[in-house]
C-alpha cells in the first residue's frame, strides 16, 4: 500500500519514474497548488465528483501519471480513513514529488471549498430561500452523478475488469445495495480475495 503512494523517484531511483510520458517534469509545487485549486473550485458533489477532473488532468492532459498507477492509487485511497479528496491531493502530489508537493495539493484542494463556506456561512440565509439559487442546485445533481460515472467507466478498462472477473464488483454492488453490507466489510473481503488468490497462482507457477 505505501508503494503506490510513495513518489517514483523514491522507488525507482528516477524523478519521472511514474510519468506517464518520459519526457514529462514533476510539477513543482504552485502548479501543483493552483491544479488542485481551481479542481476544488469547480467541484460540485464532493471527493468522488473531482476524480473526473484529477484524472482528466492528471493522467490526460499532463500526463503525470499511468492510467494503471491511477487506478491502483484510487483503490487503495477508497479503503483508507479521510476525506476522499483530500487524500487523493495528498497522494498525487506525494507520488509525484513528495510530501512538500502533497501539502501543496491538498491546501489547493481544500481552500475553494474553505472560502465558499464561509461565503455561505454569511450570506446562507437569504440564498437559502432564492427560489433561483434552489432550481440551480436541483440541476446541477444530475451532472454530479455523471461526474462520478464517467472516471469509473473509463477507468474499467485499466483495472482488467473483464468476463472471468465481472462478478467482482457486481457482487459488491449487490452486497452493498440489496442487503445493506457495510463498504468495509466488501473491501476487506476483496483485500483478503486478492491476496489468497495470488498466492495461489504462485504456488502454482512453483
Amino acid at each position: 500500500m505505501q508503494s503506490l503512494l510513495l513518489p517514483d523517484n523514491t522507488r525507482s531511483g528516477s524523478a519521472s519514474g511514474s510519468l506517464a510520458s518520459p519526457e514529462a517534469r514533476p510539477p513543482g509545487l504552485f502548479r501543483l497548488f493552483s491544479t488542485f485549486f481551481k479542481i476544488g473550485l469547480f467541484t460540485i458533489g464532493g471527493g468522488y465528483a473531482m476524480l473526473s477532473m484529477v484524472r482528466q488532468i492528471v493522467v490526460v492532459q499532463r500526463k503525470w501519471m499511468q492510467e494503471e498507477d491511477f487506478a491502483e492509487m484510487i483503490a487503495v485511497l477508497q479503503s483508507m480513513p479521510g476525506i476522499f479528496a483530500v487524500n487523493m491531493a495528498l497522494a498525487v502530489g506525494q507520488r509525484l514529488s513528495g510530501k512538500k508537493a502533497s501539502l501543496a495539493a491538498a491546501s489547493g484542494a481544500v481552500l475553494p471549498s474553505l472560502l465558499i463556506v464561509l461565503l455561505l456561512a454569511v450570506f446562507a440565509r437569504k440564498a437559502k430561500e432564492n427560489p433561483v439559487v434552489e432550481s440551480c442546485f436541483k440541476g446541477i445533481r444530475p451532472c454530479v452523478v455523471a461526474l462520478i460515472l464517467s472516471p469509473a467507466l473509463q477507468m474499467v478498462k485499466s483495472t482488467g475488469i473483464g468476463l472471468n472477473n465481472f462478478f467482482i464488483p457486481l457482487l459488491a454492488v449487490l452486497a452493498v445495495c440489496l442487503l445493506q453490507v457495510s463498504p468495509v466489510y466488501v473491501i476487506l473481503a476483496a483485500g483478503a480475495g486478492g491476496a489468497a488468490y495470488g498466492a495461489f497462482k504462485q504456488r502454482r507457477k512453483a
